[in-house]
């Protein structure tokens, strides 16, 4: 079967996204398919690039800047990803009819070009639903209900459902956010845990512990987008509340909207136990996760729509215990409570976070007995071979 992956960055991109998809065309080339992956590239040099990795057909085309725009101009940008992609790809996607269209969201502005594509391949298409936009950004205070922005993304949020023949959730309290809202009967939904490989990760040796002077320091480390979302400021009183243990040490790993903010406030605060290092590429961001003691997880209490973030897989895969602040709702406290792999508390709760903090850096057993929980935890619910047989059995919905 060939099947075509939309999705707004891929390799070499840090995104975790970019990661997922690649993790996922893989499985599919091992599992004999003909996976088909289309990005968007606002580094290339030409209109698009065609070009094969790891048995994976990648089309790139240049596009404007999407990651590290401002608000409007990233809005803009990608409202024009359907006819930039159909324009400069349109000869490749006649000559490369694929029997199944997955779209991976965010981004929301897909459907435009699914519809021309399924009407073309008369093939169905699912979508692989990761953020509930623009209901999260309404939760965490960039949209405000009812205004024109709203409208927009609203509108266009309904297209991209529209065009799906199956809408994948990542959690069940998403699928109870659809019936919240009214919308469950209106489409076929499902539960896709996001998915990782569990076993071949080929991890490069780094040095960062040495390099950053944290030898004999428990070390907190943090991966991934650092957003409105995430509520870093969040991290930052914890840490905040733990400079007294000089053994202690938070090392936050990423970009994202609020990145140069929390680096100022860090610096200003002279906040000695806490750093905040740009964002690696995938080999070494593996090489941090192997060297690395507990994985952070921080999501802003006032979202209302509930999301397990894929920086979870990656603690999960080295057996590093997870600490979390999370939002009221998530499931994602129960399934790591259920499974013993780490310690969770609801965002706001600060006193309580600071006891795990302390709790998981000063017993080395319990981190050891929890990352072991977390190993079995990716394998029973997480693996990308489960993800991937799941959504072909979508094929001809």
């Amino acid at each position: 079967m060939r099947i075509l992956i939309l999705v707004d960055c891929y390799l070499p991109s840090t995104k975790s996204s970019a990661k997922l998809v690649h993790d996922l065309a893989v499985e599919w080339v091992r599992q004999g398919h003909e996976p088909v992956v289309a990005a968007p590239d606002d580094a290339l040099s030409t209109p698009s690039e065609i070009s094969s990795e790891e048995g994976v057909t990648v089309l790139r085309v240049r596009t404007g800047r999407i990651k590290g725009a401002s608000k409007v101009r990233r809005a803009i940008n990608e409202w024009r990803l359907p006819s930039v992609l159909w324009k400069a790809g349109k000869s490749f996607f006649r000559s490369h009819p694929c029997d199944l269209v997955v779209y991976y969201s965010p981004t929301i502005f897909f459907a435009p070009l699914v519809r021309r594509l399924k009407r073309m391949w008369r093939c169905s298409a699912v979508l692989v639903l990761r953020d509930i936009f623009p209901q999260w950004a309404v939760d965490a205070g960039v949209l405000r209900r009812g205004s024109l922005p709203w409208r927009f993304f609203r509108r266009v949020e309904f297209q991209q459902y529209a065009e799906a023949d199956v809408i994948c959730v990542q959690s069940p309290a998403n699928l109870a956010y659809f019936e919240q809202q009214g919308l469950a009967g209106r489409y076929r939904l499902d539960v896709l845990y996001n998915w990782t490989p569990t076993e071949g990760e080929k991890v490069p040796t780094t040095d960062f512990r040495r390099r950053l002077g944290l030898d004999g320091k428990v070390v907190f480390f943090y991966g991934g987008n650092i957003g409105l979302a995430q509520d870093m400021d969040n991290i930052v009183r914890l840490a905040r509340s733990l400079e007294d243990h000089e053994d202690l040490f938070f090392l936050l790993v990423g970009e994202g909207s609020e990145a140069p903010r929390l680096r100022e406030r860090v610096r200003t605060r002279e906040l000695r136990n806490m750093m905040v290092h740009p964002g690696v590429d995938q080999q070494t961001y593996l090489g941090l996760l192997a060297e690395f003691d507990i994985g952070l997880i921080s999501l802003d209490k006032a979202l209302r729509t509930q999301n397990f973030p894929g920086k979870m897989l990656g603690y999960l895969y080295f057996a590093m215990p997870i600490l979390a602040s999370v939002n009221p709702g998530n499931d994602l406290r129960e399934v790591l409570q259920e499974y013993q792999a780490g310690l969770v508390t609801l965002n706001g709760e600060d006193d309580a976070l600071r006891t795990n903090a302390l709790r998981l850096a000063q017993d080395a057993q319990l981190r050891r007995q929890l990352g072991q929980n977390g190993r079995r935890l990716l394998e029973d619910l997480f693996s990308v071979r489960r993800a991937a047989s799941q959504i072909l059995s979508y094929a001809g919905a």
